[in-house]
């Protein structure tokens, strides 16, 4: 059996359990973490995945992702990501969380902050293909001109969409949803 996760309904309460492939394929709601990892500069890490990857090969991410799993809180999910993808064990904060109408299907989609020390990140090569640090606007320029996965890039419209007065907040998602729902 695949990865199991748990089933949501639209206002992120779970209603059972399932293989992730047959939410994919049935287009059910389950959750998803992100992380956004900033260094002590304040900038951005973005990587590319790999040519050979079962999900969006070749394409740009501002984030770190993966699925929650049963009975897993979003934060837990989060750091797991650093963890899995980055090889760093570092605290994240709640930025923000919204449903996203993703490429594959929709899912809840709660997005954290770490900050991270370059020296600490020892990528995982069947996730991350190359890695570097961006600062915000050069991000932004990125944005334009690169490959981006299309639903860290509705993430980072919705990011910029918050003001730099609401970011790290972690109180309301662009669409009125608190982060403390979990």
């Amino acid at each position: 059996m695949g990865e199991r996760v748990e089933r949501v309904d639209e206002r992120d309460r779970v209603i059972g359990v399932v293989e992730r492939g047959e939410a994919v394929r049935q287009g059910w709601l389950y959750r998803m973490a992100m992380v956004l990892c900033r260094d002590a500069r304040g900038r951005c890490l973005v990587h590319r995945r790999p040519e050979t990857g079962p999900r969006f090969p070749g394409e740009y991410s501002w984030l770190v992702a993966g699925a929650v799993g049963v009975g897993e809180p979003y934060e837990d999910a989060a750091r797991r990501e650093l963890r899995e993808e980055l090889g760093v064990d570092a605290p994240v904060r709640p930025l923000f969380k919204f449903l996203c109408d993703g490429e594959l299907s929709p899912y809840w989609f709660a997005v954290y902050e770490a900050v991270v020390e370059e020296a600490e990140v020892a990528t995982d090569a069947s996730e991350v293909a190359w890695y570097g640090w961006l600062t915000d606007d050069e991000l932004r320029a990125a944005m334009a001109s690169w490959k981006f996965v299309s639903d860290s890039r509705d993430a980072h419209t919705r990011y910029l969409a918050l003001g730099s007065s609401d970011q790290g907040s972690g109180a309301v998602d662009p669409a009125g949803h608190r982060m403390a729902d979990e």
